[in-house]
C-alpha cells in the first residue's frame, strides 16, 4: 500500500504539482477517509495541506477527520433559484497550499463555472504547482462506462477521461471484500437507513461488487505496469501507435473508440481516430443524424485523448493504408465487418486487401466486436 511518506517524497522531488488519486470499486470503501488520514500525516510532517473540497456524505468518522484540517471556504453559486456550494478554484490558486484535497473528481460544476468538470479544475491547480490528492470511483472512468453499465444496469453520467488517470503520479486502490462493503452498508456507514434496502437491491448486489472490484484492481495494476514500462524502456523499444478506424455508424464507432482507448491506456501509447469520408458521405449528401453521430464521436475521442483525423478518399482501404504508412502506425483497430462486405464479384473486398497489405508490413489488426 502507498503511504503518506511515499507521497511526501514525491512532493519534495519536484516543484511541479504532483497528483495522487485514490480509486475504489464503489461509494463507501473509504477513499475520502483515507485521503483525510493522509492529510493529517502530511500536516504532522510540516506540509501545508488544505481541504479544497471534501464530501463527507454525512458519515461521522469522515466528518470527524475534517474538523482539525484547515479548509479553503467553498463559494456559493446561485443557480435556478437555489444557492449551491462549489469548490473555489481561484481561492485555492491564490492561497497556494503545498497540497490540496479535492474529492469527487467526476463532479460536474454548476453552469457558468470556469470549467465544466472538476477534473479540469484539478488540471489547472496542478499547472499552478500545487500538489493534489483526489478520489473517484471506478465507474466514473470514461472508457469503462459501457462495461459498468453491463454489470450494474446503470448509466453513469458523470465521467472522467482516461487521460486523467494517466496524468496521475500515484493511483491507489482502496480495496474491500464484497462482504466487508455490504457489512458497512448494513451498519449504516455508507447511506442513511432509508436508502439501505434500495442500495442492496440495485448497485450493491454482491455479484456487481465482485465485478467492480475486479475492474478496480485491474485498473490500478495497469497503471503500475505502465509506470514501470515508461521508466524502464529498453533500447529496442518500439512505441505502440493505435489507429481506430470509424464510420458514420454512431453506435459501432463509439464502441471502437472506447475499446481502443482502453488498449492505448494499457500500453500507455498515442492513438488516432480516423474517419474516411467517401464521396457518398460528403457534407451535402450525408444524413443529419449521421453528421451528429460523427461530431459526438469525434468529441468523445478527443476527450479520451485521441487525435482525430477526417480524410476525404473514395477508397477506404487506400486511405487507411496511406495514413498507417505515413504515421508509422503499429496497430489498426476496426469494427467487425458486415458479412456482405466480404463478398463481391471476385470473392474479395476492400477489407481483405487492407488486411493483406497490413500483414505484409507486419502491422497488427484488431477486429472489435
Amino acid at each position: 500500500m502507498s503511504s503518506a511518506k511515499d507521497f511526501l517524497e514525491l512532493i519534495q522531488k519536484s516543484r511541479k504539482g504532483k497528483f495522487k488519486i485514490y480509486i475504489g470499486m464503489s461509494a463507501g470503501v473509504g477513499k475520502t477517509f483515507r485521503m483525510l488520514q493522509e492529510a493529517h500525516s502530511l500536516l504532522r510532517n510540516g506540509i501545508d495541506v488544505k481541504i479544497g473540497y471534501i464530501e463527507t456524505h454525512g458519515r461521522e468518522e469522515t466528518q470527524a477527520l475534517t474538523n482539525e484540517l484547515p479548509a479553503i471556504p467553498r463559494k456559493s453559486v446561485f443557480y435556478k433559484g437555489k444557492s449551491l456550494e462549489e469548490m473555489d478554484l481561484q481561492s485555492i490558486i491564490n492561497e497556494h497550499p503545498e497540497v490540496v484535497l479535492v474529492d469527487e473528481l467526476a463532479h460536474s460544476n454548476v453552469e457558468g463555472s470556469k470549467h465544466k468538470k472538476r477534473w479540469q479544475d484539478v488540471l489547472e491547480i496542478l499547472d499552478n504547482g500545487i500538489n493534489v490528492i483526489s478520489a473517484m470511483n471506478i465507474q466514473h472512468i470514461e472508457s469503462l462506462n459501457e462495461e459498468v453499465r453491463k454489470i450494474t444496469g446503470i448509466e453513469v453520467t458523470e465521467r472522467v477521461p482516461d487521460k486523467i488517470l494517466a496524468f496521475a503520479d500515484e493511483v491507489v486502490n482502496i480495496d474491500l471484500t464484497a462482504d466487508e462493503l455490504l457489512a458497512r452498508l448494513k451498519e449504516g456507514k455508507i447511506y442513511k437507513k432509508e436508502k439501505i434496502q434500495t442500495a442492496l437491491q440495485n448497485f450493491f448486489q454482491s455479484g456487481h461488487i465482485l465485478q467492480l472490484r475486479e475492474l478496480a484492481l485491474k485498473e490500478v495494476a495497469t497503471h503500475v505496469e505502465k509506470k514501470v514500462e515508461t521508466e524502464i524502456k529498453t533500447e529496442n523499444f518500439k512505441p505502440v501507435k493505435f489507429l481506430a478506424c470509424i464510420s458514420s455508424n454512431g453506435k459501432v464507432s463509439k464502441n471502437i473508440i472506447r475499446k481502443t482507448a482502453r488498449l492505448a491506456s494499457y500500453y500507455n501509447s498515442s492513438w488516432t481516430v480516423l474517419y474516411i469520408q467517401r464521396p457518398s458521405e460528403s457534407l451535402e449528401k450525408i444524413a443529419l443524424d449521421k453528421q451528429r453521430y460523427l461530431i459526438n464521436n469525434f468529441n468523445l475521442a478527443e476527450e479520451l485523448g485521441a487525435k482525430v483525423v477526417r480524410m476525404k478518399e473514395s477508397s477506404v482501404h487506400k486511405g487507411i493504408l496511406d495514413y498507417v504508412i505515413e504515421h508509422n502506425i503499429t496497430t489498426v483497430c476496426m469494427g467487425k465487418p458486415h458479412a456482405q462486405i466480404w463478398r463481391n464479384l471476385f470473392g474479395y473486398s476492400w477489407i481483405y486487401i487492407l488486411m493483406n497489405r497490413l500483414n505484409e508490413r507486419q502491422i497488427d489488426i484488431i477486429i472489435l466486436s
